[in-house]
């Protein structure tokens, strides 16, 4: 592990490497749409919240799309989506004030889809809003998207009784479930053959784009995930900026590109309960053999409240990732573990490297303001004998008012 805590005097190499963040900004295309505006109102969409308007936001972005695009208009009230929302290319889905909360039933989010879940590839439960094979999409505007996870729904299937699991309940713990997933990445199994989806308890993420690109999410708040919330994966040109995420629920965390090129997140606020930024790039044998890193990713002005950790590299980073600048941003819980984290382990292997962290202020993490895991999961089953490396780390200006430690 190559670590470099930079002294208030010596910046001359350190600035020079920030100087990168230009050459990221320019090649981040942010997505521009015809003006072309369709009220989902217009195609059937009801402001009931027991109303079911998934079948009319779906038409009216599909009718968008074909058309050349433009502006799929939500207007204010509380609105029920029955499934999930596929996105599609040219068409921004704008909220004008407006809540949608969806449906808690998984048989809404069949038939399975092809996904990523904990970094292995399959065919599961759609992500309540999926896009695969787009460009130029968007979320904007004003309001919040709910997945109404609780401890009656959707986290139970985590298997712990802290989310409302009873002895006795399916879960993904069941051996035909996380286990099986993880036994044929370990054999590689083909992807077409991983199919999961209903009866096998594997929790949707609530934002997903697969093979996607330029993708914008601009003023929305999304609430209790059954899973993570935001995951682009194999994507790039991205942007999520003025973005909060609420959720205490198993492994929400709040935004995890995995193999995604030049990502921005900019004025975002997370609290959530599990790690609010974890760049990843696949899990084991699926990361190897797909191979593609996360890299170029820019965090800056963003405020971490609970979490596992504010800005995270891993597990599932076995593809690697490169290039991470994070700056200006707060820090402050006695619920978030630790500020900046990597974990791995010789199951993942990868190579992760120059990661930049510069004027950081940490009012309270509980562990502490720089932690580095080699040993994660160290009861996972796989061979290990691919050695992570974590190189070229460069820590300045990081202000801690209370940790247990600075580094472990």
């Amino acid at each position: 592990i190559v670590l470099i805590f930079q002294s208030c005097t010596n910046h001359s190499e350190f600035d020079q490497n920030w100087k990168q963040i230009d050459n990221i900004l320019d090649t981040i295309v942010e997505p521009s749409f015809n003006n072309v505006e369709l009220n989902i109102i217009d195609f059937g969409a009801k402001a009931d919240s027991t109303f079911d308007s998934n079948e009319a936001i779906q038409n009216a972005i599909d009718e968008c799309s074909k058309n050349g695009g433009g502006k799929v208009i939500i207007p204010e009230g509380n609105y029920f989506s029955a499934g999930s929302i596929f996105l599609k290319s040219n068409v921004n889905l704008h909220l004008q004030n407006a809540n949608i909360n969806f449906s808690t039933n998984s048989q809404d989010y069949l038939p399975v889809v092809f996904t990523r879940w904990e970094g292995i590839e399959l065919y599961n439960y759609s992500a309540l809003i999926y896009a695969k094979d787009q460009e130029n999409i968007a979320i904007t505007g004003k309001g919040i998207l709910n997945g109404n996870a609780t401890n009656e729904k959707w986290w139970p299937w985590k298997g712990r009784t802290e989310y409302g699991f009873i002895d006795g309940m399916p879960s993904q713990l069941d051996s035909l479930s996380r286990p099986r997933l993880l036994r044929m990445n370990i054999s590689q199994a083909p992807v077409e053959e991983r199919i999961f989806g209903n009866g096998y308890y594997l929790r949707p993420n609530f934002f997903q784009t697969i093979n996607c690109k330029n993708i914008l999410i601009d003023g929305i708040t999304f609430k209790d995930s059954p899973m993570w919330f935001l995951h682009p994966v194999l994507s790039e040109n991205i942007i999520v900026r003025n973005v909060k995420v609420e959720g205490h629920g198993p492994n929400n965390d709040g935004l995890d590109p995995e193999s995604c090129k030049n990502v921005l997140i900019e004025n975002c606020e997370f609290n959530t309960g599990d790690d609010c930024i974890a760049i990843k790039s696949g899990r084991n044998a699926d990361g190897r053999r797909i191979n593609v890193p996360s890299e170029n990713i820019i965090v800056r002005n963003c405020k971490m409240l609970d979490g596992h950790g504010g800005v995270v590299i891993g597990s599932e980073i076995s593809g690697g990732c490169k290039n991470v600048f994070v700056e200006n941003c707060e820090m402050d819980s006695p619920n978030l573990d630790r500020a900046i984290r990597i974990k791995t382990n010789t199951i993942r292997g990868g190579v992760v490297e120059n990661i930049f962290v510069r004027n950081i202020k940490i009012g309270e993490v509980k562990e502490a303001v720089l932690r580095v895991n080699l040993l994660y999961e160290p009861k996972e089953i796989g061979e290990r004998n691919f050695i992570p490396k974590v190189k070229n780390i460069y820590l300045s200006e990081i202000k801690s008012n209370k940790s247990e430690r600075a580094f472990y």
